[in-house]
């Protein structure tokens, strides 16, 4: 084939057999011709037939009477409540802020009456020891230390546990909140010093006895009835051993992976002469048999096939 031959085919390839019709030339550079030609060639055969056919061009969106007046409708509620929210906020503001003032009034009654209730509890010991002599009251103040109704000092370690800093997400990188105390890790590491052979434990100041509990209500922790905040420290009065055996245990092994991994922070350290503030007095429930009187109106046994069981009754000391 000579050059004249193949320069003709070459420009041949490049028009249709319509001289009047523009065909794409496809270059080795397809982002260049992306630009220069964005609109796929299906739309312009589409335009052409359509003008063809005589066929016309599809209609716009247009509004019309019942979709302008649902649109109208819907921006005077819109206008409405919004209108209603902004009057009502002053209002919603000023009950907020009565509610915080009768909070912190009734937070400042109950520590003033936690402080006259041990002033009182002092006096009624002093009292009590004079009354019972040294052996008695020796005694008395062993059995108060050990159930946690008594004061206590002595060395012992200190587990501190506090909130981490906020982060980010490591897939979405948004801001997070921070890595949070449960009170369920608090239940551990009490529950794992007393395995570890702690004599006294108190969380913030409120002694732990055998029938404190540690729960969650809503975003506080509360121990017993009284609502602790972070950072928390869990102080433990017991022999010299109880920091070692409480390291290996399986709480303080948690804690400190969790640590390291969420930025939460948790640490053991030895404190000495602690002392730990008693627990308020429990209010006792004794049980009593119900007695059910006789068909003679008499108080005594019970019918034969009848039972009885004991039902509590809110007696106190």
């Amino acid at each position: 084939m000579s050059e004249q031959q193949r320069a003709g085919r070459q420009r041949s390839a490049g028009r249709g057999d319509d001289p009047g019709e523009s065909r794409r030339i496809y270059t080795p550079d397809f982002l260049t011709e992306l630009f220069r030609n964005p609109l796929d060639p299906g739309y312009a055969d589409a335009a052409a037939r359509r003008a063809q056919t005589g066929q016309p061009a599809r209609p716009g969106w247009s509004v019309g009477p019942v979709s302008l007046t649902v649109v109208l409708l819907l921006g005077f509620l819109f206008a409405v409540a919004y209108r209603q929210t902004v009057a009502e906020e002053p209002g919603r503001a000023q009950a907020r802020s009565g509610l915080v003032a009768q909070i912190k009034q009734r937070q400042g009654e109950t520590d003033a009456l936690s402080v006259r209730a041990d002033e009182l509890r002092e006096e009624v010991n002093r009292q009590r020891e004079a009354a019972l002599g040294g052996t008695q009251a020796a005694r008395l103040r062993n059995l108060e230390a050990s159930t946690g109704l008594g004061r206590v000092r002595g060395d012992g370690v200190v587990v501190r546990l506090a909130d981490g800093p906020a982060g980010q997400d490591s897939l979405s990188g948004a801001n997070v909140g921070p890595s949070q105390v449960l009170y369920s890790d608090l239940q551990w590491v009490a529950n794992d010093l007393w395995d570890a052979g702690a004599e006294a434990i108190s969380i913030n100041g409120q002694r732990l006895t055998a029938t404190s509990t540690i729960r969650s209500a809503g975003q506080a922790i509360l121990v017993g009835f009284r609502p602790v905040t972070g950072p928390y420290e869990v102080s433990a009065i017991g022999p010299d051993s109880m920091r070692k055996r409480y390291e290996s245990s399986r709480s303080a092994l948690t804690m400190r992976k969790v640590a390291q991994d969420t930025g939460l922070s948790f640490g053991v350290r030895d404190a000495d002469d602690l002392t730990l503030p008693a627990a308020p007095e429990p209010r006792l429930r004794y049980a009593e048999p119900a007695v059910s009187p006789s068909a003679s109106g008499s108080v005594g046994d019970a019918p034969s096939g009848s039972g009885t069981s004991p039902s509590p009754s809110g007696g106190g000391r």
